[in-house]
């Protein structure tokens, strides 16, 4: 039992349908919202040619006017996220709260924009892990959620609905198939065994009573004796741990530091005041389910992390 040390969850983006069947397409699209090509340099056409008469007043041929560009919400290493794909990713969030929830704010609309770009930092990353999306397993993917929503009219109907167009879901799907991989990329690079070290503590909340307490340790009171009587629930059991798996990385460094058999001194942690003992280590050690799970989790907020500190990303949102 690894008591007072939950870390959170990858985070996920999935749209509510109103069709049981769209929550495929929901899941699917996880890391997907619309791609919107770059407006294309507009092409001037040549300087007429001639000789006007002598009696007549050369005016000059207007260009036609450039193209408008589109309004975008960011850019990500060049690559740009509409303002319209923003508004229609928000507009799907807003329509999948309950109605009752008013956190819907400014902190969803960072949300939101933080969650587009990280999706395309994904797909960029696969991208340059040389993963391709073929058009034909996209079309595959399309064909069968036309199949399981009953047809063309619904899957038209539900597209409408989502705010989407055709030719824009199609590149969220292809996005969406590119940073999934990337997301697996990343997971499968977390090793399965690790160094790890199987511990205890005596957890408790207040300072004078944990130095008293650490006191007796140094003193040679058993450490199992004074764990279960201040921990009888958990008997202070925390099992065992790799590096990047404790909340407190105060409380992992002490850990880690110490040999089995010693104990730490009085930590001020997060949820009170802790002193650790190491039963045992173990430098390769299999990881259990939970704690590989956590690991590629960081190892996935990590690498996130870095690509947007590599990038060059423009947010132009007021």
């Amino acid at each position: 039992m690894r008591s007072g040390y939950n870390l959170p969850h990858m985070r996920t983006n999935t749209h509510h349908t109103r069709t049981v069947g769209f929550l495929f397409v929901a899941s699917l699209l996880l890391v997907a919202c619309g791609w919107i090509e770059r407006t294309p340099t507009p092409t001037l056409p040549p300087s007429a040619t001639g000789t006007p008469g002598p009696t007549e007043t050369s005016t000059p041929t207007p260009f036609p006017p450039s193209p408008t560009p589109e309004p975008l919400a960011a850019t990500v290493n060049g690559e740009p996220i509409s303002l319209a794909e923003y508004q229609a990713e928000m507009a799907r969030y807003r329509a999948a709260q309950p109605s009752s929830d008013a956190s819907v704010g400014d902190g969803a609309s960072n949300q939101v924009l933080d969650d587009l770009i990280d999706q395309t930092l994904l797909a960029q990353g696969a991208r340059e892990n040389g993963f391709t999306v073929d058009d034909t397993v996209v079309q595959e993917h399309i064909d069968g959620l036309i199949e399981q929503v009953g047809g063309e009219g619904p899957f038209a109907i539900w597209l409408a609905d989502q705010g989407y167009t055709r030719e824009n879901f199609r590149l969220a799907l292809a996005r969406a198939i590119a940073a999934a991989w990337m997301r697996d990329w990343i997971i499968a690079k977390v090793p399965q065994v690790a160094e790890q070290v199987h511990a205890r503590q005596i957890l408790l909340y207040n300072s004078d009573q944990a130095g008293e307490v650490l006191a007796e340790l140094d003193a040679g009171k058993d450490f199992a004796t004074l764990s279960a009587t201040y921990n009888p629930a958990t008997l202070g059991e925390l099992g065992w741990f790799p590096r990047g798996y404790l909340s407190d990385p105060a409380v992992e460094e002490a850990a880690f530091s110490l040999e089995p058999g010693e104990h730490s001194q009085v930590i001020k942690s997060q949820i009170g005041f802790q002193i650790i003992e190491v039963i045992e280590r173990d430098p390769e050690r299999p990881l259990d389910p939970d704690a590989r799970m956590v690991l590629q989790e960081k190892a996935f907020r990590d690498w996130l992390a870095t690509k947007r500190d590599q990038s060059e990303i423009e947010i132009f949102l007021p």
